[in-house]
């Protein structure tokens, strides 16, 4: 589904990733370690095609990135659900709105899919902050939002970046249910996550393979966990 083959990148010249070569297959499940600024966020920005590679072949569902224009790149994009670090959302509208932003912007908005927007925001548990503003959730409620508008619109892959980094412990359990669930239903999930705790959590309900950042390259984190 994403494949990455030898991928660097540079900014203003100077490396901060190199030799990345992974295959995130159908239903997978991974977890993406590493200290801050290891450039966990650029590697998932690399993943979706938000940057492209200085170097190396970046392959999004069998096609070459580097052949793609950008239009074919943001077709693409509709088929991998990414949850941003800090999970803006447009303050002025309520919640329900935002999370079917992304339908809006695609020009997919129809009555047909107000059912699957409710849908979603009762798995998410927040049909009853449905006509709430963003600046009146709590740190949990942003993070279950930002993962339901990450989900609108279906998508293949779900990239999570640090989504537990600003809740307590029992919200991050029930948002790695909520990923492994996703994960259950055949899609594939990747974590940036430096919750060594979390990890562990996972591990003891899915099968999930983890990758540390290090010396700007990517390396399977073994038996250290």
């Amino acid at each position: 589904m994403i494949e990455l083959e030898n991928v660097a990148y540079s900014y203003s010249g100077e490396a901060l990733l190199e030799g990345l070569s992974l295959s995130l297959a159908p239903g997978s499940f991974h977890f993406l370690t590493g200290p801050s600024g290891s450039g966990k966020t650029t590697f998932l920005k690399l993943c979706y095609g938000a940057l492209l590679p200085t170097g190396g072949r970046l392959s999004l569902f069998e096609q070459n990135l580097a052949g793609m224009n950008r239009d074919d790149v943001a077709m693409m994009r509709r088929r991998i659900g990414v949850v941003h670090q800090d999970c803006q959302f447009l303050d002025h509208l309520p919640v329900a709105e935002n999370i079917a932003l992304p339908l809006t912007v695609s020009g997919q908005a129809s009555p047909d899919q107000a059912g699957n927007l409710n849908e979603l925001m009762t798995w998410v548990g927040l049909t009853e902050r449905a006509d709430a503003l963003p600046p009146e959730l709590s740190g949990g409620e942003r993070q279950r939002a930002a993962l339901a508008r990450a989900l609108i619109l279906s998508p293949d892959v779900i990239l999570a970046d640090e989504p537990t980094g600003n809740v307590d412990w029992e919200m991050s359990q029930r948002l790695l249910r909520l990923l492994i669930e996703l994960n259950k239903m055949g899609k594939t999930v990747m974590i940036a996550t430096h919750d060594l705790a979390l990890i562990r959590a996972a591990k003891a309900q899915v099968q999930a393979r983890v990758l540390r950042i290090s010396n700007r390259t990517l390396q399977s984190a073994g038996a250290d966990l």
